[in-house]
């Protein structure tokens, strides 16, 4: 998400332009209508899966996974199936 503050905006409330980078987000500056500057988040380079998965989830970027995820059910095979599908396709 990005968002824009000219430079007297940013100035005035650059706790709460801190408080978006903080929560990830971008921030643009401009001056007299033109973007000149934009304020993100540094990345940090992380090893670790968990910490960037839950990182994401914070974020809002990806949503938990189940706890009991169901697993997948496979439907019965037809014969002679794959051969139908791939002359519908032309192949």
């Amino acid at each position: 998400m990005r968002l824009l503050y000219s430079t007297y905006e940013a100035k005035a409330r650059f706790s709460e332009v801190l408080r978006h980078v903080r929560e990830g987000k971008t921030v643009t500056i401009s001056y007299r209508g033109d973007p000149v500057a934009e304020i993100r988040p540094l990345r940090r380079e992380s090893t670790d899966l968990e910490e960037r998965l839950a990182d994401l989830e914070r974020r809002g970027i990806l949503s938990p996974r189940p706890k009991d995820p169901k697993p997948i059910e496979l439907g019965t095979p037809v014969p002679g199936a794959l051969k139908r599908f791939l002359a519908d396709r032309g192949e």
